[in-house]
């Protein structure tokens, strides 16, 4: 499937979907809880679906026939050896808590995902779980899936790299049913708005972690998780594509619905950035009453750290072409351990459109471009699909984005909420 996209102006309402690694988290402590758990505004994507099929393997009961309310009744973290390979197809949050999750289990279980899934790292947990008692490794000995996992790990001590938290916070969820109790060791720690997501809702879930500045954590074995009720917030991930691409088309405004800027996601920083830009955004009742967003305002480039948002840097680097001189995109590492390779990937679809870069290992300096409508590669990435989509809205001419279908991975409604604000947008 393509996208066909044209220059556009924007207006209207819309309302952004709900978190989707709220939903990812609340679909699996719900399912580790001794009771139902009912999760209300759920993200009805592509991952949140292989997380559910998982945990169902595991041994939970998932009822997703409401699309406003998920009824989970979970097993009280008594989970089975899986009669099959369980595949959590493109989803990287599914991939990691299942690794850490299946390390509970007293047998064998096998894991992996589709062909992006299996070349992102994970040799951390691997060694992690056999720190802790139980037994893991790559059937390719590359650190990637496919994984064999054997448990139960008992607990004890581990350590990780900071640059991606996905490697760490799976362990504060499974480690809190393990035997004894954990201490995990972290340096540098990138993408703390996602700790402390995992922390807040585990405490919702009746689960205790200690955290000490990032750099320590301890986990309590032997805690029960409880069954919870979540209400669970728009995606600031997820707005910031209608979001920016209202700041940056000529004429455009749009007030935006669901989003809360008390919520734990870095995304909310989306706000700041288009006013620290010169933006023109309107917050009523911290989000809760609207956010209204006007383009066409002259925008000038700034310094943006990513250490808590590397999943915002193709958008972020979308909007660094629309701003005026120079806009710095910091502590990019995690971006480029996704799905792609993301700074690289965003940064070779937009130099087609005749963007300018300067790129080291940890920074993306984007100077202001003018674009030209182009053929562009979705490269099987959600974030990449609609990073493009939004560049192209703003460029000359008519471009082509591919792989539209992966805009569904994290937003469903992706072409109907962008086509019910005016975008010209033809799905082929």
């Amino acid at each position: 499937m393509k996208f066909v996209i044209n220059r556009s102006t924007l207006s209207g309402e819309a309302r952004i979907p709900g978190n989707k690694s709220g939903t990812a988290r609340g679909v699996i402590f719900g399912s580790l809880a001794d009771g139902t758990t009912t999760l209300l505004n759920p993200l009805t994507n592509i991952d949140s679906y292989s997380i559910v099929k998982m945990m169902t393997a595991l041994g939970a009961e998932i009822d997703t026939s409401d699309d406003k309310k998920w009824i989970i009744k979970g097993n009280g973290g008594k989970l089975k050896v899986p009669a099959c390979v369980l595949d959590a197809e493109n989803s990287g949050t599914g991939f990691y808590f299942l690794l850490a999750l299946c390390s509970l289990i007293p047998g064998y279980s096998v894991l992996t995902g589709d062909y992006q899934i299996c070349y992102r790292p994970a040799q951390p947990m691997l060694d992690a779980i056999n720190a802790l008692g139980g037994k893991a490794f790559s059937t390719r000995d590359t650190g990637t899936a496919p994984v064999v996992i054997q448990g139960p790990i008992k607990g004890g001590e581990a350590s990780f790299p900071g640059v991606n938290s996905q490697w760490m916070t799976p362990f504060l969820c499974a480690c809190a049913l393990a035997e004894g109790d954990t201490t995990i060791y972290e340096t540098d720690l990138m993408e703390r708005p996602y700790v402390d997501m995992t922390i807040g809702m585990l405490k919702l879930a009746g689960i205790t972690i200690e955290n000490d500045n990032y750099d320590r954590f301890f986990i309590k074995g032997g805690q029960q998780f409880k069954p919870f009720t979540y209400d669970l917030p728009g995606d600031w991930g997820t707005s910031g594509y209608p979001l920016i691409a209202t700041a940056i088309t000529t004429g455009s405004k749009v007030t935006f619905h669901g989003l809360d800027l008390s919520d734990y996601a870095g995304e909310k920083a989306f706000v700041r950035i288009l006013k620290d830009m010169g933006g023109k955004v309107d917050v009523v009742d911290n989000g809760r009453g609207g956010i209204t967003v006007e383009g066409g305002h002259e925008l000038h480039g700034i310094e943006i750290d990513c250490s808590g948002t590397p999943d915002a840097v193709p958008i972020l680097s979308v909007l660094g072409c629309y701003a005026q001189g120079k806009t710095v995109l910091k502590n990019i590492g995690a971006s480029r351990l996704k799905e792609t390779d993301r700074t690289k990937s965003i940064m070779l679809e937009l130099t087609k459109m005749g963007a300018k870069f300067e790129e080291t290992t940890d920074t993306l300096t984007i100077h202001h471009s003018k674009l030209k409508g182009t053929k562009l590669d979705g490269r099987h990435d959600h974030r990449i699909v609609m990073a493009c989509s939004v560049a192209s809205l703003i460029a000359e001419g008519e471009s082509e984005v591919t792989d539209a279908e992966y805009a569904a991975v994290s937003f469903p409604n992706f072409f109907e909420l962008m086509t019910s604000l005016n975008a010209d947008i033809k799905r082929i």
